[in-house]
């Protein structure tokens, strides 16, 4: 290794350890200062009832405001019970963890740039009608997307499903080497290391070639990965790049709220999305966890354009301060493209500052579409009763209703929670399946070989309620089988535990029920 490599490598390998110093430094600070605000109260102890008293009626009036919440009270009820069981301790948490609001200069910021952006994309009402001629229940999925999310159904784009993270990888990196114009990249997590610099080999010749590159991360994703002088680096190359809501110490009203998205865009043309950030371990160069199964999908064609506008939406929304876009149409070019396929597809986002969970209601609507099977798979597996019930009526229709999650997990005390929701699933007659080579990080569903999703949505409580994510919809093209295909290959290396949980003791019961009932707090 020539003396350049030498000092790159430990450049980076320094800059990784200073994002896990700083991700210890921010741990350690949020609990002093949680331990600091109870101390002080505590301090008050002369005036013990005074405080017990304000704290009462604090609390109180917080319980009040939870259960006004337009959530599903699975959500709302941990909560209420920790603050009525420890007044102080409960509302000091909540605010720091549980407090989901965003600010009104938040919310007046991506209402801003939505109301600019959004009516950009094309109305498809003869794609609507296309796809309601062919499957009018299917259709009615994306008349709810396109109401409730603005993002219409397409039908002169295709659509390719990669059955593992580095297929899609490879696939990205092609496409990126032929840039003429921009390059978007969000991510939730990218890793200063191997698999991205790969990457950013490619970024930096395009950008000597004058295309216009752009890299969004969520700082939170990637703390223990890069480093913040990370930005500084890739901008000295010309990559502009931006962090989605830097985490530091204090009392941050959206900090609950992450972007988990996963998005690639080239010229407007191409599009790539999936389960698979960019960091070595969804590209087995590393795996810390068995076998890591991710997949991902490549989109050509006009239905780029939501990508493209969900991009932007994030890029321009996060900071008024920074130099936004004025003219939106220039990345949202008409691309004159022909099909291979009468496909549908459907890109759409999902954001936690509305009052509408666009990514649970396509899980539910899947689950209610399905005749003959419906299946799903997902790394963490912690459920509103709404998609309980949904998912365990259809089994009781006579649907397949099937659930892939890990077989070793990456995060054991989500894992166990995950565990806690199999009973009230097999129950009903949901059949549960653990992936047994790894961790299945792949986020997706397929039902009646006519419909599937794939895209960056948990079906868990934080993506469906409190992360800023995206998938895709997807119908009558080769991809659904792909998809479909892919579940058997699942299924067959995978142990089904149905039968371990539909009778548990007492005892594990009791642990079950415990663990679910203040899940919404993880």
């Amino acid at each position: 290794m020539s003396s350049t490599n030498s000092a790159a490598t430990l450049e980076h390998e320094a800059s990784t350890g200073n994002g896990i110093k700083r991700l210890i430094f921010v741990a350690i600070s949020f609990a002093l200062e949680i331990i600091l605000i109870l101390f002080l109260l505590f301090r008050l102890r002369e005036y013990a009832e005074w405080v017990a008293i304000g704290s009462r009626i604090l609390a109180s009036f917080l319980v009040l405001y939870i259960y006004n919440e337009d959530k599903t009270s699975s959500m709302k009820m941990p909560w209420i019970i920790l603050i009525m069981i420890a007044p102080v301790l409960g509302t000091v948490l909540y605010l720091f963890i549980g407090l989901s609001i965003s600010t009104k200069t938040m919310k007046e910021r991506y209402k801003e740039v939505d109301d600019r952006l959004l009516p950009c994309l094309p109305v498809k009402r003869e794609a609507t009608l296309k796809m309601a001629a062919w499957d009018k229940r299917a259709a009615n999925i994306a008349n709810y997307i396109h109401e409730r999310a603005s993002y219409p159904v397409y039908d002169n784009s295709d659509i390719v499903y990669y059955d593992d993270g580095v297929k899609g990888l490879e696939a990205q990196k092609e496409e990126l080497r032929k840039a003429e114009k921009f390059i978007f990249m969000e991510y939730h997590a990218i890793e200063d290391k191997e698999s991205w610099h790969g990457i950013q080999e490619i970024l930096e010749d395009r950008v000597q070639a004058g295309v216009d590159v752009r890299v969004f991360y969520d700082d939170m994703g990637s703390i223990g990965f890069i480093n913040t002088d990370f930005v500084k680096r890739l901008q000295s190359k010309g990559i502009r790049c931006r962090v989605f809501n830097p985490f530091t110490p204090g009392l941050n009203l959206f900090l609950n709220n992450r972007d988990h998205r996963k998005i690639t865009v080239v010229d407007g043309k191409v599009a790539f999305t999936g389960g698979y950030n960019l960091a070595n371990e969804y590209f087995h160069v590393t795996e810390p966890y068995g076998y890591w199964k991710d997949t991902g999908v490549k989109i050509t064609g006009e239905a780029v354009k939501s990508l493209t506008a969900t991009f932007l939406e994030m890029w321009n929304a996060i900071r008024r301060d920074d130099e936004n876009d004025t003219d939106f149409e220039q990345y949202l070019p008409d691309v004159d493209y022909k099909a291979e396929e009468n496909a549908f597809i459907i890109p759409y986002a999902d954001l936690p500052i509305d009052n509408e969970q666009v990514g649970e209601d396509v899980y539910i609507s899947m689950a209610e579409y399905a005749q003959d099977y419906a299946w799903f798979i997902t790394p963490y597996l912690i459920l509103t009763d709404e998609m309980i019930h949904a998912l365990g009526l259809a089994a009781k229709r006579g649907v397949d209703v099937r659930i892939i999650t890990p077989g070793i997990p990456d995060k054991k005390l989500v894992y166990a929670i995950t565990r806690s929701y199999y009973y009230s699933l097999v129950r009903n007659g949901v059949r549960i399946f653990e992936y047994t080579p790894g961790f299945c990080h792949a986020k997706m569903s397929v039902a009646d070989e006519k419909l599937a999703t794939c895209g960056t949505i948990n079906m868990d409580y934080r993506s469906l309620y409190h992360h800023f994510e995206n998938g895709c919809l997807f119908a009558n093209c080769d991809a659904v089988i792909k998809v479909r295909e892919d579940f058997d290959s699942m299924f067959a290396v995978s142990r089904e535990v149905t039968e371990d949980y539909m009778n548990p003791r007492s005892g594990r019961k009791l642990v079950m029920l415990f663990l679910r009932l203040f899940a919404p707090l993880m």
